[in-house]
């Protein structure tokens, strides 16, 4: 790869991630109205959880870590990634079938009240899909992050962004930008942790 190469490489690269940013403004509506659902929950009492495989499952720490950690505030609310307990998660995998190791974590952890952040660059990830259907069995509510054309994500779930793109690694940097949107309207609207909600 020449120099001049890579610089088309870097700015083409640059230029897309901008692109697919700036295509969620068509979606600044629904993303306000997943900020209310997170904070609904979590001023009600409930807990958000959060599913995903690999990049999807990092960001579904790295979300709980802002929520549970601080964001910009010094504040802590409820949030779990279901991703993280390895010896959980090879027990369950051994035991049943990969597909069912979040599934059942939602079963034995999730209670009415609760919201499953189900992330999924496909949108058809089976054992995130699974996760989600138990959820909603359950009575939690149950929101997506997708993308390219949201798969069986966007037919489940109460509410699921859709980033358009058919590249993981441009989708994944749209979720992690929106996740970090509605962290910020948490800390705005619920400054002390168990406040009523100001977002309804």
């Amino acid at each position: 790869m020449t120099p001049g190469s890579r610089q088309n490489t870097i700015l083409a690269s640059l230029q897309e991630s901008i692109d697919v940013k700036k295509a969620l403004l068509e979606q600044s509506d629904l993303i306000e109205a997943m900020g209310q659902v997170w904070c609904q929950t979590l001023a009600q009492g409930g807990t958000i959880y959060f599913v995903g495989n690999g990049g999807s499952a990092a960001d579904a720490q790295h979300l709980a870590a802002e929520l549970v950690g601080r964001f910009e505030r010094e504040n802590g609310y409820p949030a779990v990634a279901l991703t993280t307990d390895t010896s959980l998660l090879t027990a369950l995998a051994n035991d049943f079938t990969f597909d069912e190791i979040f599934s059942r974590q939602v079963k034995a952890m999730c209670r009415k009240g609760d919201l499953l952040v189900a992330i999924s660059t496909s949108g058809n990830s089976p054992n995130v899909v699974k996760a989600a259907e138990q959820a909603l069995a359950q009575g939690c509510q149950v929101m997506g992050l997708a993308g390219g054309k949201g798969g069986r994500l966007a037919e489940l779930c109460q509410q699921c962004l859709v980033v358009a793109s058919r590249r993981t690694c441009r989708i994944q940097e749209a979720h992690i930008t929106v996740g970090h949107i509605l962290c910020e309207l948490v800390e705005a609207t619920l400054p002390v942790p168990g406040v009523a909600p100001q977002c309804a």
